[in-house]
């Protein structure tokens, strides 16, 4: 641990034992300004004004200071091509010792008698820890916020006189001991480096997450919410179904209802750092939250689409071309706090995943998880003793407007494309919008369009099957609505989804009750016939009965 950095900006400000190698060594960097001379003499300057200090190590260092040519000293040495190239902070230690100069008893003495006389100014009642303290003036940068300054930025900040009051001045405006000021900015910048194991990018919102007692919990949120890497595409679900594990069977439970879970959301604002979100739980509350999302999410899928999905996938999937940089502002964090806080997801989710769907004509596995996420969630926390209006599959019982006209266009565009194979376009692709907008407009046209489909069905098995769909789905609907609102137009998805799936399901079932019936040819016994061949008779069959 080194003492704290000094802020300098554009001035010239050493910081104590250690700094950069224009202030440590006095040789300026390749490219910048030199102002080397000047900033080792302030170096200097720092580790003479601790006074009369009777170390050894702290002796070697001003010795060593007081070589003029320090770099014909360093060069022969391998790290210095090393440090050429990386220009990282320079201390000092002994050698023989691991301890740097500035951890030895006397000089960190000296060091704390420096920083007590530089202290000494008006106090006042810290606003963190409640204790009255000398103020900090100005706060540590925090550093690798995406989206922020490369320097840094600050979150407590009061560098123009509009934002101060009371004649107050910088950090007085918003009193924060000088402890507490390093202990937090310290903190958050150990959280937030690159190697970092608890932070993840939501969004535009760099995300934190830490318990107040050691938890393989602290961990397992970048697994469950970041995007997998390529070498294990599957951490994402084995997260998920561990966690799932644990909450059922109550592993989570014993300790961790007592272990608080904290979660800081933060977001760039120019020079400064804003608070997106700031989160208090329990480990095995915030689990149940996480699992909720996951359960809300669960609908019927493809065999090859994976049983969960990444939040970052998930944004993408709302976005113009799938590119995450074209996520709506605000939308990643939004939705990160809706799930932590078991809360409604925000309403410009919904109307993003419903406006990409009618944009692209293409209802993904992941647009549709959104979808039923969002109006499910939204239902119970309206009523909470309804659990779940949209179910994982098909919902026959589901009489909603949006849902049944979903499930019709869905019938109607398989009609097309069996009468039509190879066809280009369907009808998904020319009336979607219209249709799952303002039904009135294109239902008539098409119900009389599946006639002509119908008719050019080779298969009266097939016909008839389309027509006791046809039949059963508008069997609650009694007319074509003018306009579906924007819930109801995510129902329409999800209802056509839904009826796309079983049509998918339904083909591989009838395909896995043929193959066990063909016959083995072993078993066959053939005639001695000049040509022989071996022959299959399948049937055309509508509930139970072959219709040819």
């Amino acid at each position: 641990m080194v003492p704290i950095s000094v802020k300098r900006g554009n001035n010239i400000a050493a910081n104590l034992l250690w700094d950069k190698p224009e202030y440590a060594i006095g040789i300026p960097q390749e490219g910048m300004s030199n102002r080397a001379n000047d900033q080792h003499a302030s170096f200097i300057k720092r580790i003479n004004d601790l006074g009369d200090v009777q170390d050894d190590g702290l002796e070697s260092v001003k010795k060593f200071l007081r070589i003029q040519d320090k770099v014909k000293v360093l060069s022969v040495y391998e790290a210095w091509e090393n440090l050429c190239k990386e220009w990282g902070n320079i201390s000092f230690s002994l050698v023989g010792e691991e301890t740097l100069v500035l951890d030895r008893p006397l000089v960190k003495e000296a060091i704390k008698k420096q920083t007590q006389q530089e202290n000494i100014q008006e106090t006042s009642i810290c606003l963190i820890s409640g204790d009255r303290q000398p103020i900090e003036r100005l706060h540590n940068q925090i550093k690798n916020v995406k989206g922020a300054q490369k320097s840094g930025a600050n979150i407590v900040s009061f560098n123009l006189a509009p934002f101060c009051s009371y004649r107050k001045k910088q950090g007085a405006n918003a009193p924060i001991g000088k402890d507490s000021a390093f202990a937090y900015t310290t903190a958050l910048n150990y959280l937030l480096n690159d190697n970092s194991t608890q932070r993840l990018q939501v969004g535009d919102a760099s995300t934190i997450f830490w318990a107040e007692r050691k938890s393989d919990f602290e961990t397992a949120m970048t697994d469950i919410f970041g995007n997998p890497p390529e070498d294990h595409p599957d951490r994402c679900v084995n997260a998920v179904k561990s966690l799932f594990k644990s909450v059922e069977s109550g592993c989570l439970a014993i300790e961790s209802e007592k272990t608080r879970f904290y979660v800081l959301g933060l977001s760039p604002n120019a020079s400064r750092i804003s608070i997106r979100f700031w989160i208090v739980d329990t480990v095995a509350g915030m689990a149940g939250k996480i699992v909720q999302h996951f359960k809300d999410l669960e609908i019927i899928h493809g065999p090859k689409d994976k049983d969960t999905l990444s939040l970052f996938r998930l944004l993408v999937s709302t976005a113009v071309l799938g590119k995450s940089e074209n996520i709506a502002p605000n939308l990643a964090g939004d939705t990160m706090r809706s799930i932590l806080e078991g809360l409604p997801y925000p309403r410009t989710l919904l109307d993003a995943t419903v406006r990409r769907i009618r944009a692209e004509h293409e209802i993904t596995y992941a647009r549709a998880s959104l979808i039923k996420a969002c109006i499910n969630r939204s239902t119970r926390f309206n009523n909470p003793e309804n659990k779940e209006e949209i179910k994982v599959s098909l919902d026959k019982s589901n009489t909603n407007i949006g849902y049944r006209l979903g499930r019709l266009f869905a019938a109607l565009e398989k009609i097309q494309s069996e009468a039509n194979p190879g066809i280009n376009a369907t009808i998904r692709d020319r009336f979607y919008g219209a249709a799952s907008g303002t039904p009135v407009t294109v239902f008539s046209n098409l119900m009389r369009l599946k006639n002509h489909h119908l008719a050019k069905l080779e298969s009266p098995g097939r016909r008839i099957f389309f027509e006791k769909l046809i039949a059963e789905v508008m069997e609650s609907i009694e007319d074509f609505p003018s306009h579906l609102a924007l819930a109801d137009q995510g129902r329409f998805a999800i209802g056509y989804y839904h009826q796309n799936q079983i049509f998918y399901t339904s083909t591989k079932k009838i395909r896995d009750l043929m193959i066990p019936a063909i016959i083995p040819k072993e078993k066959i016994q053939m005639t001695d016939l000049k040509n022989r061949y071996d022959f299959v008779i399948i049937f055309d069959v509508q509930d139970g009965n072959p219709n040819g």
